[in-house]
């Protein structure tokens, strides 16, 4: 049976002050007994606070990018040991806005992606396809080749991912794929993940995942939770999306 997930990725977002009230109704908010894994990715500032306030919580944290690179002469970068100095459970790669931004390539979101688990954080592998691609019927073709350099990695790393779908035309926008459109989506990249032996791997949906949609959204068979953004800002948003 695979646990359910719900990652908060704050983005270029929060402060001090604000991440000490978010951080201290999120907590409050959650029982022991919440039935789905629970986190926050902060800006690479906030890791040593979010790491103080959520170490005795049932509450866990990550980052929302890894260097491939172990140390060394690469400016603005953060590795793998750095994370873990702050505990970092999870780490986001191939973020949408990293691929748009940044030119990262399905390749380099891979050798993320394998860094990571080498260092055994748990990477966040995001996938998804603009507005121009589903209306060119491309969807399940560019989530194919985004994938494919992570599933060529050995299979007791493909295993220890994490995947989440992101329509690139559903972040931020208010727009929301369909409970269906999302599920035909996740199917197929569960089908791609069988290939390698790697079928469990949770698979979660982003794209302006809020309370009042979330818990169609989770009906879905292959949906096993959300990477949520903006609504993760707000604590009881979050809350009523983890309780869908």
């Amino acid at each position: 049976m695979r646990k359910r997930l719900v990652i908060g990725n704050w983005k270029m977002n929060g402060s001090l002050a604000a991440n000490q009230v978010l951080l201290s109704d999120l907590v409050n908010g959650l029982t022991k007994t919440s039935n789905c894994l629970v986190a926050v990715c902060p800006s690479f500032p906030y890791l040593a606070q979010v790491q103080s306030c959520l170490q005795n919580s049932v509450v866990s944290w990550g980052a929302q990018d890894i260097s491939i690179a172990e140390s060394g002469a690469y400016t603005g970068e953060v590795s793998a040991n750095m994370l873990k100095d702050f505990a970092c459970r999870w780490v986001i790669v191939g973020h949408s806005e990293r691929r748009t931004y940044h030119g990262e390539r399905s390749e380099v979101v891979a050798q993320k992606a394998l860094r990571a688990v080498e260092h055994g954080i748990t990477p966040v592998v995001c996938v998804g396809e603009s507005l121009a691609n589903r209306e060119a019927g491309q969807t399940l073709a560019v989530i194919e080749e985004q994938l494919a350099p992570v599933l060529a990695l050995d299979s007791s790393v493909v295993s220890q991912i994490v995947v989440a779908y992101e329509p690139v035309w559903a972040i931020g926008t208010g727009l929301t794929a369909t409970p269906a459109q999302a599920q035909e989506v996740h199917a197929f990249i569960r089908t791609q993940l069988a290939t390698v032996g790697a079928a469990d791997v949770q698979i979660l949906y982003g794209g302006s995942v809020k309370a009042d949609n979330a818990a169609n959204l989770f009906t879905m068979p292959d949906i096993d939770g959300a990477l949520v953004g903006g609504a993760a800002l707000n604590a009881k948003e979050f809350l009523a999306i983890i309780a869908a």
